[in-house]
């Protein structure tokens, strides 16, 4: 039997998320008490009849008890010890991307109380679910995010990726916004000539054969590719090995849209020949589509 936790603050998007589950035919159920999790796991496994589920989904929030929660890793080295699959999705957003969320739906924060303001309750919040964050298998920050592309991003790493299988994601971003949180890897790619010096250049992206062409015509930018092609080749096997279900690589440059574009599909094209879940994401690109590699 498969079961993915999804968990993470108020506001950052499990709702969305286990809803994309539940449209893929898992079987979910929200807000569930931590305590249940045994209940819920050993009737599923122990029933003989063909109705029983196989791939359930259940999302964990701060509504639980905090000893409950302050517990969770001891609870979850319990289930995989009987032989489960368990993914854990953890989702969260920067401090400010909640409060505006907040503020645009006017919701209740489910912390916040007449002597807890909604800041201190997301705060909060942040401490109670560091278990499951730490835990967790895939790390997704929604900021910036919509909720089409968050949809997207969980039918391509969750609902496509086979049991036992690296999923891979490389994602372009830009310096000047800051480095994605979610990065199992960051790789600086600011020393390749930057195309955007080249005024005719600068409309476009690394996507577009203008640039690739001016990146091409140097030796740097090709170098670069093959290095870190080799470097994740010797090591991407060794954390499949450790059971690890989610990579996420992510490429910088200065403002996330010639460079770094570009060597993320070059490395996405490169992998996407050996493994099954490829897929790429360009930070700074809003305008144009997740897409799978």
């Amino acid at each position: 039997m498969k079961l993915v936790i999804v968990s993470g603050r108020s506001g950052s998007g499990k709702s969305t998320a286990l809803h994309v589950l539940e449209d893929l035919g898992f079987y979910c159920i929200d807000n569930l008490p931590i305590g249940l999790l045994f209940p819920l796991t050993r009737e599923a496994t122990d029933g003989n009849g063909t109705d029983q589920p196989k791939r359930i989904a259940v999302s964990i929030d701060a509504r639980n008890l905090s000893e409950q929660l302050a517990n969770f890793e001891d609870i979850y080295r319990k289930l995989r010890d009987t032989g489960l699959s368990i993914d854990i999705i953890f989702l969260d957003a920067d401090e400010q991307s909640l409060l505006q969320r907040f503020h645009a739906t006017r919701r209740k924060h489910p912390l916040s109380n007449d002597r807890t303001s909604l800041r201190e309750a997301i705060s909060h919040e942040k401490v109670l679910l560091d278990p499951l964050s730490r835990l967790a298998d895939l790390y997704i920050n929604t900021t910036g995010m919509s909720m089409y592309e968050l949809r997207d991003m969980i039918k391509q790493r969750v609902a496509g990726r086979r049991d036992q299988e690296l999923a891979l994601l490389f994602q372009s971003f830009g310096f000047k916004h800051g480095v994605p949180v979610d990065s199992d890897y960051v790789f600086d790619v600011r020393c390749l000539p930057n195309p955007y010096w080249d005024t005719s250049l600068r409309q476009f992206t690394g996507l577009d054969q203008p640039v690739i062409d001016f990146l091409e015509q140097e030796p740097a930018p090709l170098q670069m590719v093959t290095d870190l092609t080799r470097f994740l080749e010797g090591w991407l096997p060794a954390f499949a090995d450790s059971n690890r279900s989610y990579m996420t690589i992510s490429v910088g440059c200065t403002g996330g849209q010639h460079r770094s574009v570009y060597v993320c599909e070059q490395l996405a094209g490169h992998f996407a020949g050996r493994y099954q879940n490829v897929q790429t994401r360009h930070t700074e690109l809003p305008h144009l589509q997740n897409r799978d590699t």
